[in-house]
């Protein structure tokens, strides 16, 4: 049972309301790793071409991030009531996906090292400063791949908590396990890239369903989120 100071004007949240910020964070997630992903150039010679919009796009990824770390930790506060450990493992996952991630990007910035450097400019001919920075790239995305692997866990135990919770759709718990097994393809690079299309719409439409439920509808509220025996 939540409980409120005596005298106290100020009242916690309500359980559906924390399931709305919830809803809300990740709604921002997804704006700004969509609008990374649009604006940031793919190769070398469009790096060199949109240096600013490059930027941009790197600025987005990290708030990106920076999101999804507050989901986790959100995602944790709002099922730790159906099992607290599972929930912790989740968030533990989640957490070193976005530290993978973050430390990916460090890949996706270095390529405006190399190019802005007057020292390897001297050293490299043109066609060599794009194959590595093409190189740098192609690592960045590596690292990438690695990342989604350990939300792949993370989506599988939070469509755990779903359909155990009672107070989500189970069918939002089910969309959310297929998702993070699909995922789970990136174990081999290739072969999720063979089949992108057919890992990432799921994924893409599991999560994008998730985060509508909650900004919209919230949770049931009958269903009281107490702490965990």
């Amino acid at each position: 049972m939540e409980r409120t100071l005596q005298g106290s004007p100020l009242s916690p949240l309500s359980p559906r309301s924390r399931a709305r910020i919830t809803g809300a964070v990740y709604l921002l997630f997804f704006l700004t790793a969509i609008a990374g992903g649009v604006v940031t150039p793919g190769t070398a010679k469009e790096v060199v071409a949109h240096e600013a919009l490059f930027r941009v796009g790197f600025a987005l990824s990290l708030v990106s991030t920076v999101c999804y770390v507050a989901v986790t930790a959100l995602f944790y506060q709002l099922f730790r009531s159906v099992s607290r450990s599972v929930a912790l493992v989740a968030a533990f996952f989640s957490l070193v996906g976005c530290a993978v991630g973050a430390a990916g990007s460090l890949f996706q910035l270095a390529p405006l090292v190399v190019i802005g450097d007057a020292q390897y400019s001297s050293v490299f001919d043109v066609t060599q400063l794009q194959a590595l920075t093409q190189m740098l790239l192609d690592l960045g995305a590596q690292t990438g791949s690695i990342a989604l692997v350990f939300f792949g866990v993370f989506d599988i135990l939070i469509g755990y908590l779903i359909f155990k919770s009672g107070f989500l759709p189970r069918i939002l718990g089910v969309l959310m396990v297929i998702a993070g097994v699909l995922w789970l393809i990136f174990l081999s690079p290739p072969l999720a890239n063979h089949f992108l299309i057919f890992v990432e719409v799921p994924g893409f439409v599991a999560e994008l369903a998730l985060m509508l439920w909650l900004l919209i509808k919230g949770i049931r509220v009958e269903k009281e989120l107490g702490e965990p025996a």
